[in-house]
């Protein structure tokens, strides 16, 4: 929908009007139709729209009736008439008809508890005059970002990093002491970031900022209570019925809505919910030449199935490469997910077309369909033998020539934490010091990843998996890459399956139906294939898969990369002889190190964006 930035004027005496401009236009690829600003003795507010509902009415900062709150906001609020109209029984007065003004008034009604209320995804502030305070929110999964950077005094926030280079007391600095868990993990797995002193608010957070201190708390908590009462088939039926009215409720728009339509299940059962009620829904695909890898085959022959169009383009090795620097621009933080580069390509396309596509994100993580979970299910049957056992037999494991079942007996004595950080690691905890230059302080990276089972000690492994995967994975990974990609093409990227009541369903489905044998997302696979084709609703998993193993043995992007390895940048920050080894063994085919190349490259590619290009 849009995106905002903003600081608290206190104590800064230069041209607030000015800076809040040049920090709103660092955004204007999250909206480019129109902006407006907002400034007092005690805030400046800005904002860039990209016009959905309320084509006419909808500009932002929006202020109440006696112009002592002003609010900016991103995202969509999907229950917003139903709170409207009891907010206008309450006696508020609207203006408009959209969202934005359905948040302010509905903080003046309830406060905070307004929160509790909310069905959408959103990321927003309201400056309150009179009490010279900023209350601001985050959606439940952290669909839409916020950061925020807080030194010496200053408050300046917004929904992109890159909107802080342009105020003039933000300090540009590398968050060294974060680089050992980027190796890691490839985010930060916290709420700090790679820039010192930029945190990112959490999903399910809110905060309060005054008189220069900030407060901020959990709104929401996830919590798990399987019911064990109902059948397969009912499951089934509550995901279909649920799941109509999510589609339904993320359709609300004043401009045409879109699809994106990858191979798998998810995406597939999207495009033909909206397709039910939008018999010309435009749906879009991407892929490569490299067919092994192209998913546009699977996804060109479902939408003929179901009689839908499909729009579709195809990335060169040349495209990925020319747009990898930039990608980490618009990324804000160093992301070395090779998917990102096809989802901007494909963003880019249906941007063409259209202002709000609707994806399949989410529905792994609420409804196990990751390998890993299925994993975790063995793990939990192997947990009933005797831990001593377990040991032992890791330990005979680890000392014998491979064999089929080694890795699974030396996991098996591991505790779930260290599991789902040996499946998630980059570099591993002893590893990312060959390739770091500096071995500083640094937290274990389990230590990051173990609150969450400890949250879930009463659960079984594969739900305290996705647990953790919503948690981290997730929302510094998949969100991050979904958000940026689209809005830097000016488009909207709604998720469906990340909707309250899918939430508030999923969390009531016992393991069993979630995952059964070799099976995953077993009741949202039943569900979808009442909808569309049984090879479409039972495929494997592809994991939009990108050939950039086979690119980085080619010569030409080979050379690329080394350019980059050998460059001062790589030599601030990394040990030039073990990164180049790391690129040369891939070369040769010694070993398959993509993964890691990418972590590093990205890196410099982002560090280069940000401290000398820009």
């Amino acid at each position: 929908m849009c995106g905002f930035a903003g600081f608290t004027t206190n104590g800064y005496t230069g041209d607030r009007l000015a800076v809040i401009k040049a920090m709103s236009d660092q955004i204007i690829h999250r909206g480019p139709d129109q902006d407006d600003y907002y400034v007092d003795e005690g805030i400046a507010m800005g904002f860039r729209r990209l016009s959905i509902i309320d084509l006419e009415g909808g500009s932002q900062p929006i202020l109440n009736e006696d112009g002592a709150k002003v609010l900016t906001f991103n995202g969509e609020i999907y229950n917003f008439r139903e709170l409207r109209k009891d907010l206008i029984e309450k006696g508020h007065i609207f203006k408009t008809s959209t969202d934005s003004e359905v948040l302010l008034h509905g903080y003046e009604e309830y406060g905070a508890e307004l929160l509790q209320k909310l069905r959408g995804m959103f990321a927003f502030v309201i400056w309150d005059k009179t009490e010279q305070k900023l209350f601001g929110a985050r959606d439940i999964f952290g669909i839409k970002p916020f950061y925020y950077y807080k030194k010496d005094g200053n408050f300046l926030y917004g929904s992109e990093i890159k909107s802080f280079l342009k105020h003039p007391s933000f300090v540009r600095e590398v968050n060294e002491e974060r680089l050992p868990d980027y190796m890691c993990y490839e985010y930060i797995p916290c709420d700090e970031t790679l820039f010192k002193n930029v945190y990112k608010l959490p999903g399910a957070h809110c905060f309060e900022y005054k008189d220069g201190k900030l407060n901020i708390w959990r709104y929401y908590n996830i919590q798990y209570k399987i019911d064990e009462s109902k059948s397969l088939e009912e499951w089934e039926q509550l995901i279909t019925d649920e799941f109509t009215k999510s589609v339904e409720a993320h359709k609300i728009s004043d401009v045409e809505v879109g699809c994106f339509l990858s191979s798998g299940v998810d995406s597939s059962y999207v495009v033909k919910e909206v397709s039910k009620v939008t018999k010309d829904v435009k749906t879009f695909s991407v892929g490569y030449k490299e067919e092994k890898y192209s998913e546009l085959p699977y996804a060109q022959d479902f939408s003929k199935t179901i009689g839908v169009q499909n729009i579709s383009n195809k990335v060169s090795a040349d495209d990925y490469f020319r747009m990898a620097s930039k990608i980490q621009w618009y990324m804000d933080e160093p992301l070395p997910n090779p998917s990102e580069v096809p989802l901007y390509f494909l963003a880019e396309n249906a941007a063409k077309y259209v202002k709000v596509v609707l994806s399949g994100e989410g529905a792994d993580e609420l409804f196990g369909g990751y390998p890993m979970y299925l994993a975790g299910g063995h793990f939990e049957k192997y947990s009933r033998i005797p831990k001593f056992l377990r040991k032992g037999a890791a330990a005979l494991a680890k000392r014998a020539p491979d064999f089929k079942g080694k890795h699974f007996l030396v996991r098996g004595a591991m505790e779930p934490y260290e599991r789902f950080m040996r499946a998630n690691y980059v570099f591993t905890r002893d590893e990312r010091w060959q390739y770091l230059k500096k071995r500083i302080p640094a937290k274990d990276p389990v230590e990051y990843a173990k609150p969450f089972f400890d949250e879930m000690k009463d659960f079984d492994e594969p739900t305290q998996l996705q647990y953790a995967d919503i948690h981290t994975w997730m929302l510094y990974d998949i969100l991050q890459k979904a958000d940026r990609m689209s809005m830097a093409n000016s488009l909207e990227l709604r998720v469906p399956f990340l909707d309250k009541k899918m939430l508030e369903l999923a969390v009531q489905i016992p393991t069993r139906y979630r995952i059964d044998g070799n099976t995953t997302k077993v009741a949202l696979r039943g569900a979808a294939i009442k909808q569309i084709p049984e090879r479409t609703a039972n495929k494997k998993k592809l994991g939009f898969p990108v050939p950039l193993n086979d690119w980085l043995r080619q010569d030409k992007y080979y050379s690329m990369v080394l350019e980059k390895f050998q460059g001062e940048i790589a030599d601030r920050f990394f040990n030039r002889e073990a990164i180049l080894k790391l690129l040369n063994d891939h070369k040769s085919g010694v070993a398959l190190n993509m993964k890691k190349i990418w972590t590093i490259y990205s890196f410099i590619l982002w560090y280069e964006e940000f401290f000398i290009l820009h």
